[in-house]
């Protein structure tokens, strides 16, 4: 690759990280509000699967994107498809947004260097190292803020912090197995809904009967289209363009700008330490995204 070729894919890769910021804190913000209406978690799961199975079956059609091998696709809807938003979606019906941003999005960073350095051999430099420290105290920060108004919240905790690692795991197998964006997202999202949906349908709790219909078509087209297929595309494009590491220390940025659109849209209160811990955060992200990883 060019020069100006690789210079013109780390614009695009940087783009498409900072877009994705956006939609994953709309995913927790929305994804709160829906714990708070009569939705249970298998019905806003079912909503994601049908809108981004209905949102991808015309582009597949349209595009044609590669085929992806059976084994890969399974791996990936077992962890990006299932395992990252089913387990945040029972996460919200113990825990805030600013609970959700801390274990699920800022702890992706560190799920993924961790994962990266076992099964990939990668190493960081000092400056590398430094960022991420100064990412987990500006994580810690926000977490000292938040963690202690919230009683019984750690059982969420548990749940986010497990779908950031099924979320880890793909953006690494991605990687790894040289997936383009565009195969993976929509690969994804067709096969998610005829797989999942007959089993919520027959076997799964729903009160989905119960909601209005203005909240369920919100939620069918943000979690479905924005969540599933735009933000799935997003960062997978990122990933490619960056490598994991980068992209995830951008998406370091996810805990606070939730925290700071949950004050006023949901109510729930974001203090002196919460607001430090955003700027610290930040200032390891403008650290890290300019660090290149060596291969060990």
């Amino acid at each position: 690759m060019s020069e100006a070729a690789a210079a013109r894919e780390r614009r695009i890769g940087y783009l498409c990280a900072f877009l994705v910021l956006f939609v994953w804190a709309g995913f927790l913000l929305s994804s709160r509000l829906a714990g708070t209406q009569p939705f249970t978690a298998w019905d806003i799961a079912a909503l994601r699967f049908a809108g981004g199975s209905l949102a991808a079956l015309p582009l597949v059609l349209l595009l044609r994107p590669a085929r992806v091998k059976g084994a890969h696709l399974a791996a990936m809807l077992a962890t990006a498809a299932f395992g990252f938003p089913i387990l945040a979606y029972h996460g919200f019906g113990f825990a805030p947004v600013a609970h959700a941003g801390v274990m699920n999005a800022g702890m992706l960073p560190f799920l993924t260097a961790g994962l990266a350095a076992i099964f990939l051999g990668e190493r960081f430099s000092r400056r590398r190292a430094l960022s991420l420290a100064v990412v987990a105290c500006g994580i810690g920060l926000i977490a000292s803020d938040t963690f202690g108004n919230h009683p019984g919240a750690w059982r969420g905790d548990l749940l986010f912090l497990a779908g950031a690692s099924c979320w880890a795991v793909y953006t690494l197998l991605v990687r790894h197995w040289r997936i383009s964006a565009e195969a993976a997202t929509l690969s994804v999202a067709l096969w998610a809904g005829p797989i999942y949906l007959p089993i919520w349908w027959f076997l799964l709790p729903s009160n989905l009967a119960a909601v209005p219909l203005g909240a369920a078509l919100y939620q069918l087209v943000f979690q479905g289209v924005f969540a599933a297929i735009v933000a799935g595309f997003l960062f997978t494009r990122a990933v490619t363009a960056l490598g994991a590491p980068r992209t995830t220390a951008i998406t370091a940025l996810v805990p606070g700008m939730a925290a700071l659109a949950a004050w006023p849209l949901l109510g729930e209160p974001l203090g002196l330490l919460g607001l430090l811990g955003i700027g610290v955060a930040t200032l390891g992200m403008i650290l890290a995204v300019g660090i290149p990883l060596r291969r060990a």
